[in-house]
C-alpha cells in the first residue's frame, strides 16, 4: 500500500535538518537581560496614583491625610479634592485609598492608578476595596483638569491651590478639621427651623 512508505519519507526529511539550525548566531557574551521584566506583563509599580474624593477643598483633605500620616498633594477640583499619592510602592496606593475612605465614611471614592498607557480605577468605601470601574467611565464624568491630571497631560506642579499633607502639622490639622466641622454644623442649623422659636410668637 502507498501508506506504508510515508513514515520512511517523513523520517528522512525531518532528521536531515534539525529545527533552528538555520538561525543566525547570537553573541551571548554581550547580551544584556534586564533584571526587572515586570513591565512586559503590565504589572509592577504604577507611575501615578490618585484618589478622587468628594471632599470640598484641598485643605480639609490635606489636613485629614496629615492625621492619617499619608504623604500626598491635595488638588482642588470642581468635583471634589483629588489626592495625588507620593508613595507608589507595593500596596501603598490601596492602603492610602482605604485610609482616606475611612475618614469620610459613607462617601465612596475612586483610586486611579496609571502604568504606562494602562489605567485602572477601583472604588473604595468605608475602608473597604470595592469593584473595579471602567477607566473610560471615570474619565468621561470628570472635568478637563482632572482628566489632564489623571492621564499625565498636566502635573501637580502646573496646578494652583495644591496643599501638601506634610506641610500641615497635626495640631493645625486638628484645628482645621474642628473648625470646618463647626462651620458645617452651623450651616446645617441655619436651614433648620428652631424647635422653640415659634412657641413664644
Amino acid at each position: 500500500m502507498s501508506d506504508s512508505t510515508r513514515p520512511e519519507n517523513d523520517g528522512s526529511s525531518s532528521s536531515s535538518t534539525p529545527a533552528g539550525d538555520d538561525l543566525p548566531d547570537f553573541d551571548l557574551d554581550n547580551l544584556e537581560i534586564p533584571d526587572d521584566l515586570s513591565s512586559l506583563t503590565g504589572g509592577g509599580q504604577p507611575e501615578f496614583a490618585a484618589v478622587i474624593t468628594q471632599i470640598a477643598g484641598a485643605e480639609p483633605l490635606a489636613a485629614a491625610s496629615s492625621l492619617a500620616q499619608l504623604d500626598l498633594d491635595a488638588v482642588p477640583t470642581s468635583i471634589g479634592a483629588v489626592a495625588v499619592l507620593k508613595d507608589l510602592a507595593g500596596d501603598a496606593p490601596e492602603q492610602a485609598a482605604a485610609a482616606i475612605s475611612q475618614l469620610v465614611r459613607g462617601v465612596p471614592l475612586v483610586l486611579v492608578t496609571r502604568t504606562g498607557e494602562q489605567m485602572t480605577a477601583v472604588r473604595f468605601a468605608d475602608g473597604v476595596r470595592g469593584d473595579e470601574l471602567a477607566p473610560g467611565l471615570v474619565l468621561g464624568g470628570a472635568p478637563d483638569n482632572v482628566v489632564d491630571l489623571l492621564t499625565g497631560a498636566t502635573s501637580v506642579a502646573d496646578l494652583d491651590g495644591v496643599v501638601g499633607s506634610t506641610s500641615i502639622s497635626k495640631f493645625k490639622a486638628v484645628w482645621m478639621l474642628t473648625s470646618a466641622a463647626r462651620k458645617a454644623r452651623k450651616g446645617m442649623g441655619k436651614g433648620e427651623p428652631g424647635s422653640g422659636s415659634t412657641d413664644g410668637a
